[in-house]
């Protein structure tokens, strides 16, 4: 039985099989990485929050992402990216992805890429995300 199709699962199953190809993973490593990390046997039977995980252990093996960027040098940076997909995860951003995220950073910071931001622009994005969040989830546990 396959898990429910959540209409931004399909684009993390594609990032889950290009990662597999990006890191030369063959077929018994792969089936060994999404055992320890899901307990599932294939990508297709897991649930959203599994492929965030297996994309998450994909990235710490050294996959560098759908975009093909590397990860910041910059620990500010990393945190705000961190969040934002956890927050993608939980569901609540309307659009997810990077450019999801560049609008905010825009909005926040008033530059175009989470990299320039300066430690003093990413606390103040780091810790609006973290507010949004909060009322989120608190909005979940109310309702």
């Amino acid at each position: 039985m396959t898990a429910p199709d959540f209409p931004d699962r399909k684009p993390m199953l594609a990032k889950v099989h290009l990662a597999r190809k990006d890191l030369g993973l063959d077929d018994e490593t792969y089936r060994a990485v999404l055992v320890r990390v899901t307990g599932k046997t294939s990508s297709a039977a897991c649930q959203r929050r599994q492929l965030v995980d297996l994309l998450a252990e994909f990235k710490r093996l050294g996959w560098a992402g759908a975009d093909g960027r590397k990860k910041s040098d910059k620990a500010h940076v990393r945190k705000v990216f961190a969040l934002w997909e956890q927050m993608a995860a939980d569901g609540i951003p309307r659009i997810p992805g990077r450019a999801g995220l560049l609008a905010f950073v825009q909005r926040m910071a008033g530059v175009d890429d989470p990299e320039w931001m300066s430690p003093e622009q990413a606390t103040r994005v780091i810790e609006a995300l973290k507010a949004w969040r909060a009322r989120e989830l608190a909005k979940r546990g109310a309702a």
